[in-house]
């Protein structure tokens, strides 16, 4: 099948409406939403290139067709309510999202437990993960947004079924703090599709492409949020991030940023199999070797962009993942006075309880085998060696 962004579909997926096709999904969202069109079109060929590839490339169940065509209608849907907002409220543009700070840097380093623990600070805030899905205020006011929760929380409950050992893995709730790819995924370019299909000609695509479109969306979506979240730091986080430095630091000049370090073999094993769990609800067939090779290049290229960053700005802040774990209001607080945020005795109080909840509820270690991924320890170790060396990384 021709990889141009044109999907054909077979009678029976077209009856079934699993076809995926940018236009009619286009139709079906301005239908939906009482409009004529888009007043900015400029996602569709991102649009286009990611159903492409799904068709293409991803090997995807019937169900897993539903749910690419699901996700593209709300996103679609989504910005079409941006711009009847805009439209009536243009000063929402204007609001100024001010030293944002972005925690980034390997996956499977404690980001996530991190960026939990800091929005407990009452001076910042972060996307939540029903956010990333209805941004915009409930019209039917707080019944309406207690509505939206609970809906998100029955579509992660789902998730929860179709892959059981996601869970464990990366636990997350309807008001869970959420990655930024959940957001630049709504204009089509985001590395989310990448763990969760197998879209190599979008990727590629996408590393052409560069990341700055998707990054002045990103700001626009802060914009709209912070109408409602007023007055408070925001805290961004996504190990992908490191993919996107000169994006991020074109629209958001100010931003503080914050490199986390973890050995990368440790790392690597378990992103192959986060990949793997997160595709196969989707996927009629999965490749594991052909992830382990994916997510082994993704990562040493993000490391050789860490090294490279920091070789050019003293302003970043590294920590390591067992310096996070092993004491986490140390670093909490370190972070805090670098990114110049007052750590008030309620914040104090608050990352503690925070703590202390987590305590009762932490999950055993988990080990993967990276051979079933196709990787090597020794020769993961020789070819990440440059990384290890130039931030100190621990052997885990």
């Amino acid at each position: 099948m021709p990889n141009d962004g044109n999907v054909q579909t077979s009678p029976v997926a077209a009856r079934l409406h699993l076809q995926l096709d940018a236009d009619e999904m286009l139709a079906a969202a301005l239908k939906h939403a009482g409009r004529q069109d888009f007043l900015d079109r400029s996602f569709y060929p991102a649009l286009r290139r990611l159903l492409g590839a799904c068709s293409a490339e991803s090997d995807l169940s019937a169900f897993g067709r539903y749910s690419v065509r699901f996700d593209v209608l709300r996103s679609l849907s989504n910005l079409l309510e941006f711009e009847n907002i805009e439209l009536l409220h243009p000063q929402v543009l204007s609001r100024p999202i001010e030293r944002p700070i972005f925690i980034m840097g390997m996956p499977r380093s404690g980001t996530t437990f991190l960026h939990e623990l800091l929005v407990q600070h009452p001076g910042t805030v972060a996307p939540l993960s029903y956010q990333t899905v209805y941004p915009n205020p409930s019209p039917s006011g707080r019944l309406g947004e207690k509505l939206r929760q609970g809906w998100v929380e029955g579509q992660l409950r789902f998730v929860r079924l179709l892959a059981p050992e996601l869970h464990s893995l990366h636990p997350i709730s309807a008001r869970s703090p959420q990655e930024c790819t959940d957001i630049t995924s709504q204009v089509f370019q985001s590395l989310r599709y990448d763990s969760i299909y197998r879209v190599p000609s979008y990727q590629r695509w996408l590393e052409r492409y560069g990341h700055l479109e998707a990054y002045r969306f990103h700001r626009r979506f802060l914009q709209h949020l912070d109408v409602q979240m007023p007055g408070r730091r925001w805290v961004l986080k996504s190990p992908d991030h490191v993919f996107a430095l000169n994006a991020i630091n074109a629209v958001y000049p100010d931003a503080a940023l914050v490199f986390v370090h973890r050995d990368p073999v440790r790392v690597l094993a378990s992103v192959a199999k986060l990949t793997e769990v997160l595709r196969r609800p989707f996927a009629r067939s999965i490749d594991l070797v052909d992830i382990g090779r994916q997510v082994c290049a993704s990562w040493l290229d993000g490391a050789q962009r860490m090294m490279r960053a920091a070789a050019s700005s003293e302003s970043i802040l590294h920590l390591h993942y067992r310096q996070i774990v092993s004491a986490p209001l140390e670093t909490a607080s370190t972070l805090f006075r670098h990114t110049g945020l007052a750590l008030s005795e309620e914040a104090m109080r608050r990352m503690r309880r925070w703590l202390e909840r987590g305590r009762r509820r932490e999950k055993p270690r988990r080990d993967y085998d990276l051979a079933t991924f196709g990787l090597d320890a020794s020769h993961l170790r020789a070819q990440f060696a440059p990384y290890i060396e130039a931030f100190g990384v621990q052997q885990e």
